[in-house]
């Protein structure tokens, strides 16, 4: 281990957690300006360490500090960075400026309080997050490793929407459950190890001579308590509960950082504890990475709740980090780090988005949305870069991620890489399926019209309600209207009034729309301005959409 002259992984712990004992005591508008300030201190401190890192430093732990806490158990208070390390503490460090900004004017109230509880939470969690990756003693990750629940159940129990009590509590007795499985592994890795007052540092219990049986019992303990983090299949069911219920900054702290603990510590401590543990387990896992990578992307295909659905996505992708961790090869390692890193910045675009989408328009469900892409084009063009780094296309981060992990994969497991590709295609599918539906298309309630021949959606109101304002008489004109209408209770005429909607444009398929302007009624021959509107589209996008309209007029005689 290289140690420094300054603590500089405890100083940059401490600091998010002063700040949150700081935005307890301040009042309610300046809570969340403090809260923002003390992660961009936070996120200071954690670029300079990654400038002044050394990449090729012998040691394996950089900026390490190890003091004693609990000689008696051999508990030492140790922290130290490598490569990865760094990168999780980067990562954590970029997302919650982020998500507290996301979180500004959507912090719900509890307790007559709105921003101090929510950000003083937040913050919290970073200095967890921190703890957790930089710890190097094994009990002290644990610590850690369970403190984090704590910060997550208020976050989503106190602050989240509809069914937020079950999903948090569903998330606490999956994640304790895990815990006390560790526990237990953690108990019986010190007794099986050389002890002494430095018993449960990470590197005293690697390259340990176990018993084959007890090797692989040890291995499963963490296994199963990081499999439930990741989340794997099938262990998942708590991380679309949880996600749908938090509020958008708390899902991708949940899912970008947090979930990445669990693959995390299997690199960190399956890999290097458990070496040959890791190998006899390693088909299994590779079955259970194949599982969540394809059953994740067929729920989010036929999902539809768009916080649900891009939940499922994760559990498909860290199917794929699972894989190329245990595929056993420097070039799927190497992908699974970067794969981590990647997923958790194009899931929290993806999550961000799709909660500025739920604060606008009021539903969750994807059915009521469709063509927003002529309403909001910065944020659906957003959405799709987004969601095609989420489905590794050439050009972006995640491709680099993706491709290394398969090619690590096909080099000692051919046929797991190459069912490992249908993924790719089922990723494809619910990313553009979701981009159709709701950015694409007639919006709900729009309405078919016709315009200089052409016939086209009237959208109406940019949220996908039907316009239900009262329209101007035929007598009010944009100049003189207006006080007349104010007077009368109307709304003024607009200076280009709407195109006339004819209803039989959908009845009589297979006549020219000249016809139809000609002959069909007087709206169509101009001789009586008047409007006519046809029923709504469906909730659904995908639907066909049924017409209301009246009977076709016979032809015109000779």
């Amino acid at each position: 281990m290289t140690s420094t002259a300054l603590p500089l992984l405890t100083i940059l712990g401490v600091i998010p957690l002063v700040g949150a004992l700081v935005v307890m005591f301040v009042g309610e508008r300046l809570a969340r300006v403090l809260a923002l300030a003390f992660s961009l201190v936070t996120l200071a401190g954690a670029l300079y360490m990654a400038a002044i890192f050394d990449r090729g430093a012998p040691e394996q732990f950089q900026f390490a500090e190890v003091h004693s806490w609990i000689p008696q158990f051999g508990v030492s208070y140790a922290l130290g960075a490598d490569g990865m390390t760094l990168a999780m503490i980067v990562m954590a460090a970029i997302l919650v400026p982020v998500c507290i900004v996301a979180a500004w004017h959507d912090t719900p109230m509890v307790g007559g309080r709105h921003h101090r509880g929510y950000f003083a939470w937040m913050l919290v969690l970073e200095t967890m997050m921190i703890g957790v990756f930089a710890a190097t003693d094994v009990f002290l990750f644990y610590v850690f490793f369970e403190a984090m629940l704590i910060p997550v159940y208020f976050l989503i129990n106190n602050y989240g929407g509809a069914n937020r009590s079950a999903a948090a509590l569903k998330f606490l007795l999956f994640s304790l459950a895990g815990g006390l499985i560790m526990l237990v592994a953690v108990i019986a890795v010190y007794v099986f190890g050389p002890g002494g007052a430095q018993g449960f540092l990470i590197t005293n219990l690697t390259g340990l001579a176990l018993n084959p049986i007890a090797e692989n019992l040890l291995f499963l303990g963490f296994f199963i308590a990081f499999a439930v983090k990741a989340p794997m299949w099938p262990v998942h069911t708590w991380l679309p509960d949880a996600a749908t219920a938090a509020r958008p900054a708390t899902a991708v702290l949940l899912v970008g950082v947090l979930d990445k603990v669990g693959t995390y510590g299997m690199i960190r401590f399956c890999l290097q504890m458990f070496p040959n543990a890791s190998q006899w387990a390693t088909p299994v896992v590779i079955v259970l990475a194949l599982i969540s990578i394809i059953y994740g992307a067929v729920l989010a295909i036929g999902s539809r709740d768009m916080m649900r659905l891009i939940a499922y996505t994760s559990v498909s992708h860290f199917g794929y980090i699972v894989l190329g961790i245990f595929a056993m090869t420097s070039v799927g390692m190497t992908g699974s780090v970067l794969y981590m890193v990647n997923h958790g910045f194009s899931t929290a675009a993806l999550f961000l988005i799709a909660g500025m989408l739920v604060a606008r328009h009021g539903s969750k469900d994807v059915r009521d949305y469709g063509g927003w892409q002529r309403v909001t084009p910065v944020l659906a063009g957003t959405f799709l870069v987004a969601g095609m780094s989420g489905l590794a296309l050439p050009g972006l981060g995640s491709f680099v991620s993706e491709f290394l992990v398969m090619m690590g994969t096909f080099q000692r497991y051919p046929i797991a890489a190459v069912i490992s590709s249908v993924g790719i295609i089922l990723a494809a599918t619910y990313i553009l399926l979701l981009y159709m539906r709701v950015f694409t298309g007639p919006a709900p309630g729009s309405r078919l019209v016709e315009v200089d021949g052409a016939v086209s959606y009237d959208d109406g109101d940019p949220h996908g309600h039907t316009d239900h304002a009262p329209e101007a008489t035929a007598s009010t004109t944009a100049t003189d209207g207006g006080a007349h209408a104010a007077q009368s209770g109307e709304w003024p005429r607009p200076l280009v009034p709407r195109p006339r909607v004819c209803p039989s444009l959908t009845s009589t398929a297979g006549r020219s729309s000249s016809w139809h302007r000609s002959s069909c009624c007087s709206c169509c021959s101009g001789s009586t301005p008047s409007r006519f509107s046809t029923s709504s589209i469906p909730p659904s996008p995908g639907r066909s959409p049924t017409w209301a309209s009246p009977t076709p007029p016979p032809p015109p005689g000779p």
